[in-house]
């Protein structure tokens, strides 16, 4: 993208109001056109995606068949995706974007760059995605046979017959799945990629708990109660025992021997340099990850300098409580260790955990509306991530609503350890994940009757966690910690948080530290405990650059905030600024820049 290119054609806005009525005309005719081409594109994703297809709540009318369907994890699958990515290039790069109008001309712009970057990861012949792209097909992030018992549990509605019958066709696609992916895993090992032993070792922990008898699975139990509840035939929950045994569990076999073999030729080093491709695989997973061309040597001094700033505020904000002794670090770690912030490790601590994290999305609500001109149309809802996937599940993670509402917007919280979540650290991810960050952002897209669907369901990680670490800055500046300095805390260490993964992320594959330097790195910059600077090094070894685009994200939120408020002066509104850079969804850094700017000039007139 042409940052400049992007600016002249948003300066244009004004002007285009007052078109004549040919220009307009065309504007017309070229949105109409270019709006079938979005749909046309789209559909052909979601053929691809039917566990998409179901996420969003479209899997009905023509696309009712998707229902019993998972996605193809093939050599013909992966493919088909490579070649729809070309083809669909190829058909953006043809239409006339001359013709467009200013705010069609950014729609075309995003869609254009998802493919371009898209394409830059697919030229590799290897790997898989969890948060952004992997080396690694499966890992302890990646995987069906992880991702999939939760989507049929979570996702897949069971209403009806022909519900219970299409979650019983996917139980027998999984298995395919499996194969394919164990297929994959082969290929990639013939390449010299596989994962580090400590990866293989959390999948090897995670396939294990998945070995279990049929009517013990989760697949069977989740479609027997809740195909009891609708008062359905009582033969689904033999039919899906059934499958497991004969399909799923023996490819679930085959997949934790091939990865008992990856164990065994496994070295320890986590960095992508050791692969022969790893560079230039970290190059385009970083700038899938920030959109941006910053190189890991910039990223690291950003989050060393950034990391700096926020461990001076943080210092002064202990002081107050009277921690003053020892590094920032030390004192965090034993706010970590302090009974009266400990929920305890049982299953009635993780049930008031959760409690206490909706009680705080519930308080943040009737807030809202002092910052923003919208608010999404939908419901929230903080869960515990499944048991049977936190070893080696992100410590919290967001997954939005079904767009007609029939599901809620959910933030899940891992609570393999409740040591991990000391009440003061609660809030801000709850701020983070939920309101007024990923779900008001995502609902808001979601929601925009301006948006193409093709728009709405895309995104960019940058612009979507920067936002919402930005969303964590609003949480406080909103007074949600007013009477409660030790959040504040918790609020200024998730910050300085992102700050080090920046740090961490670059270390690890730009710069080859070790799997132990970059722990050790978290626990004394951060007070983090060993277990989740852990499992958070395993996360960037598994999806690296995904974790440097919070804080790089949220330096180009801040920045855009701050160049309003000082060039609009008095005729700066906080409400204005953030349905500016809400308005036209997730997009690419730049792009966003161009559109505050766009806002600026217009208010400056």
């Amino acid at each position: 993208m042409d940052r400049r290119r992007f600016l002249y054609t948003t300066a244009a806005a004004a002007s285009a109001l007052t078109a004549g009525p040919a220009l307009a005309q065309a504007d017309n005719d070229s949105h109409a056109r270019l709006d079938e081409l979005f749909k046309a594109l789209f559909q052909e994703d979601l053929r691809l995606s039917p566990e998409g297809a179901t996420q969003l709540g479209l899997d009905k009318g023509p696309n009712a068949d998707l229902r019993g369907k998972l996605r193809d994890e093939s050599v013909t699958g992966r493919a088909a995706v490579k070649a729809s990515t070309a083809a669909q290039l190829a058909r953006l790069k043809a239409f006339p974007r001359e013709s467009l109008s200013p705010a069609d001309r950014i729609n075309y712009d995003v869609v254009v760059y998802t493919r371009e970057s898209a394409r830059r990861v697919q030229a590799f012949d290897f790997g898989g995605a969890a948060f952004g792209p992997s080396p690694y097909v499966v890992s302890q992030l990646t995987g069906v046979y992880q991702s999939v018992p939760d989507f049929l549990d979570t996702k897949h509605k069971i209403t009806s017959t022909e519900d219970a019958d299409a979650y019983l066709s996917r139980m027998a696609a999984f298995a395919v799945q499996l194969d394919d992916q164990t297929a994959q895993m082969r290929h990639d090992a013939g390449l010299g990629v596989i994962p580090p032993d400590f990866i293989c070792d959390i999948s090897l922990t995670q396939m294990a708990a998945m070995h279990t008898a049929p009517e013990q699975s989760l697949l069977v139990t989740s479609i027997a109660k809740r195909a009891k509840d609708k008062g359905l035939s009582d033969r689904y929950a033999a039919d899906a025992a059934k499958i497991y045994a004969e399909k799923i569990s023996p490819a679930l076999e085959r997949q934790t021997a091939e990865m008992r073999r990856f164990r065994a030729r496994a070295g320890h080093d986590a960095s992508l340099r050791r692969l022969k491709d790893g560079e230039a695989f970290y190059a385009a997973a970083l700038h899938a990850a920030t959109t941006t061309n910053l190189t890991p040597d910039e990223v690291h001094k950003l989050g060393l300098e950034q990391g700096k700033e926020i461990i001076a505020r943080m210092d002064e904000v202990l002081k107050t409580q009277g921690l003053t002794q020892g590094t920032v670090g030390d004192r965090v770690s034993a706010l970590y260790k302090d009974p009266q912030y400990l929920y305890p490790n049982t299953d009635a601590g993780k049930a008031a955990c959760i409690a206490y994290g909706n009680k705080r999305l519930a308080e943040i609500t009737p807030e809202l509306p002092r910052a923003f001109k919208r608010l999404p149309p939908y419901r929230f809802e903080v869960r515990r991530v499944p048991p049977q996937t936190e070893a080696g599940a992100a410590s919290a993670f967001s997954q939005g609503p079904a767009i007609d509402g029939s599901r809620p917007g959910l933030v899940y919280i891992n609570l393999q350890d409740t040591a991990e979540w000391p009440r003061f650290a609660l809030s801000t991810t709850v701020f983070h994940e939920g309101l007024p960050g990923h779900q008001l952002e995502g609902g808001l897209a979601l929601s925009n009757k301006d948006l193409p669907l093709i728009r709405k369901v895309g995104g960019f990680s940058s612009y979507a966690e920067g936002w919402a670490l930005y969303a964590e800055q609003l949480a406080d500046e909103l007074g949600m910690y007013k009477d409660d300095p030790v959040g504040r805390v918790g609020y200024l260490k998730a910050q300085l948080f992102r700050c080090s993964r920046c740090v961490v992320d670059t270390g690890i594959h730009h710069m080859g530290w070790s799997r132990e330097q970059a722990i050790a790195y978290f626990v004394q910059t951060d007070g983090d405990s060993p277990g989740r600077s852990d499992r958070e090094v395993a996360r960037y070894t598994s999806t690296p650059g995904q974790a440097c685009s919070y804080k790089i994200g949220h330096t180009v939120w801040t920045r855009a905030r701050t160049r309003a408020e000082h060039t609009l002066g008095p005729r700066y509104d906080i409400k204005d600024f953030h349905e500016a850079g809400l308005s036209y969804g997730r997009v690419p850094l730049d792009i966003l820049d161009g559109v505050i700017d766009s806002y600026i000039k217009s208010k400056s007139a």
